[in-house]
């Protein structure tokens, strides 16, 4: 196809958007060279040649529009990257299409749904993962697909597989001082590991029992995760970011023994007590990090410790092996019964962590991986071993990521993969405060926890010099993602290229029919697949009442809506069901009401809804309020009454958008808020004025 975009863009039009004459000469100079190239193969000339990140974004906007502007998408979306032959057979997906004999990346997955026992075989062969007792089978074969059964009559430790690389290779980069990043090698973190795990031991921790984890992703926090783990504890993953009730709720469901948490929290410029606030809870004993040696500490409880004294002087530890269905880390999601379920990790939850990195995501011996995240979430779990049972390291920034402090850190510690949510990606492209970092070093990112807007991922493309970005969806029920990318198949921005791999699924309709727009259904098994909740019945939450295939294969609910475009791409849509996205964070609108409620005595109902944002990124928190007969408050007063709440007992981090006072709730006959109603309500308002 000849397309002679040259004509459509003119000198004085790159030069009003900010390209100096002589760059805006040499990118019409380019446009001639290429004009009788397909429009793909036009954009990676373009892009590899004269869009440097250094040029405006609005001229890559521009190219990138005019350039695609007759795509058939029929065959996909425009891609912003595509992989060359050597990017492919280098990769981890290339290694195990030419091992196995695959000629394409569509049979690779075929084979990994259809034959899931010699592909997960195949994974856990890859990674390296040491079993002191080889399991007998890949899997029960008799034991039903809902709570399949992996890994019978093996005995390991998952995070004894986190030290199978090189003790010299760096495991955690940091900052160091004046702009300067520091290392801790492979060896020093199995031994700060191994000191965690042998002091848990000495102050009477016994197998099975649950420790939590509430402070920020730091140099310690990685070596208690491992420390617990491999002391055969239980890790119970708590955000720092929740309030002193949210915090009892969640150690009281765990029942939780010990907690190790931080004196302050140095955020965005701020000291924020995080030690204070638990015996506000008030928590089990705990363990207290000093986030600044020998600076001054809170006065500790009588019970509790300090880092320095709790750390056994014996830096060997000999892991506790289990069984594999044992539990590992205890995560919470959101909910619609208004409490957060309490999902098992076992040893076996983590191989998905590892795989989807190793195969989606590209990480090989040596990589290092960045993701603003927190252990209380499933990604700060998800990077420890994405990294290291990978054989590469993880870059720790103690701060906020918005400023260009994380990026000249992100520039310095040579990060090869970075991942972000969208509002973060939002937030750069709006201050330019990563423009002019060197950061060719990026051989992709990724980008997870809310809907992507494309325009801004093409921004983060640019910042690299267009690297692809591995669009990843999943859920902490799935120990991973369910649809994602590769960097085998051109990535187009927003959009996910393929299920992931020993993953299947079906997109149906409101009556179970296959649809183009609709909610994802899993198709079980898979390891990390749920098959057991703390304080629900799995089998409920997911399965009941869910259709099967035709066949009679189970499928599994998720809640995610998902549309199918051309060239077997995806876009992701949100959720379907009462759970919403708040920036990165899944919350149910049942806890966020039952929270209002419980504090806020002037109001009889409220109703919690998800508003997109134009153009994606994370969901705005509308509220639907009906005060209490006697309340004469006026409606301007209602946002700091209900925003105050939240931030003092659900969570901070939580912003209310809008606020919308009714003198009734829309409901079905049982009784039921009638939330499609409530957001066509507020559209209808909101276009109104």
């Amino acid at each position: 196809m000849k397309i002679e975009i040259h004509q459509d863009v003119t000198l004085s039009e790159l030069m009003r958007l900010g390209l100096p004459g002589t760059e805006a000469s040499r990118l019409l100079n380019t446009l001639e060279r290429v004009r009788e190239l397909a429009p793909a193969d036009q954009w990676r000339a373009l892009s590899a040649d004269t869009l440097k990140p250094s040029v405006p974004f609005p001229v890559h906007q521009l190219m990138f529009g005019r350039i695609f502007s007759r795509w058939d998408s029929s065959g996909g979306p425009a891609p912003a990257w595509q992989p060359d032959e050597l990017t492919i057979c280098r990769s981890n997906i290339g290694q195990m299409m030419e091992e196995y004999g695959f000629a394409c990346y569509e049979d690779l997955h075929r084979w990994s749904v259809s034959n899931r026992d010699a592909f997960w075989s195949a994974v856990i062969r890859s990674l390296g993962i040491r079993f002191e007792k080889e399991p007998l089978k890949i899997r029960d074969l008799d034991s039903p697909h809902e709570a399949p059964v992996w890994l019978p009559g093996a005995l390991f430790n998952i995070a004894e597989n986190c030290f199978n690389g090189s003790p010299d290779a760096p495991a955690l980069v940091f900052p160091g001082s004046n702009d300067t990043v520091a290392t801790m090698s492979l060896r020093a973190l199995q031994e700060l590991s191994a000191r965690v795990a042998k002091g848990l031991r000495d102050i009477g921790m016994n197998t099975g029992d649950a420790v939590a984890v509430i402070m920020p992703m730091t140099v310690e926090s990685v070596a208690i995760y491992l420390g617990i783990v491999l002391a055969g504890c239980v890790v119970v993953s708590i955000s720092d970011s929740f309030a002193a009730e949210q915090i009892r709720k969640r150690c009281a469901a765990t029942d939780v023994k010990l907690v190790f948490t931080q004196d302050v929290v140095s955020w965005s410029g701020k000291r924020i007590p995080l030690y204070a606030r638990f015996l506000e809870a008030p928590a089990p004993r705990m363990v207290v990090v000093e986030s600044k040696p020998g600076g001054e500490m809170h006065a500790l409880r009588p019970d509790d410790m300090r880092w320095v004294e709790f750390l056994a002087a014996e830096n060997v530890f000999a892991p506790v092996m289990l069984g594999p269905d044992r539990p590992s880390n205890y995560l919470f999601s959101s909910g619609t019964t208004g409490e957060p379920k309490v999902i098992p990790w076992s040893h076996t939850t983590p191989i998905k962590c590892a795989a989807d990195a190793m195969l989606h995501h590209d990480i090989q011996e040596g990589d290092i991986l960045a993701w603003p995240t927190n252990l209380g979430w499933m990604m700060g779990p998800w990077l420890v071993y994405a990294a290291l049972a990978n054989r590469a390291a993880i870059a720790l920034f103690p701060d906020a990521p918005t400023t260009r402090e994380f990026g000249r850190f992100v520039e310095n510690a040579g990060v090869t993969m970075l991942g972000v949510v969208p509002s973060l990606v939002r937030s750069w492209r709006e201050s330019r405060c990563m423009e002019g970092l060197d950061w060719s070093r990026i051989k992709k990112f990724s980008s997870s926890g809310e809907c992507s807007n494309p325009e801004d991922m093409l921004y983060l493309m640019m910042l690299a010099g267009y690297k692809p970005i591995i669009e990843y969806c999943g859920g902490t029920e799935i120990g991973g993602g369910f649809l994602t990318g590769t960097v085998v198949q051109a990535a187009a921005p927003g959009y996910f290229s393929t299920p992931a791999l020993g993953m299947e699924i079906d997109i149906v309709d409101e009556n179970s029919n296959p649809a183009h727009l609709g909610e994802v259904l899993l198709v079980p098994p898979s390891i990390g697949l749920s098959d057991k909740l703390l304080n629900a019945d799995n089998w409920e939450v997911y399965f009941k009442g869910v259709p099967s295939r035709a066949d009679g294969s189970v499928r599994r609910r998720h809640g995610d809506e998902v549309e199918v475009v051309g060239g077997g791409y995806f876009r992701h849509h949100g959720r379907t069901d009462d759970t919403m996205n708040l920036g990165g964070i899944k919350v149910s609108a049942a806890e966020i009401e039952s929270s209002i409620l419980a504090n806020c005595p002037s109001i009889r109902e409220a109703a919690a809804i998800a508003v997109p944002q134009d153009g994606g990124g994370p969901d705005c928190l509308v509220l639907f309020l009906v005060p209490s007969i006697d309340e004469e408050m006026e409606v301007g007063h209602w946002p700091g009454v209900v925003q105050s709440s939240l931030r003092e007992h659900l969570n901070p981090l939580f912003r209310v958008a809008d606020v919308v006072v009714v003198s009734e709730l829309p409901r079905t006959e049982s009784n039921k808020v009638m939330r499609r109603t409530l957001r066509s309500m507020y559209h209808r308002t909101v276009s109104d004025t």
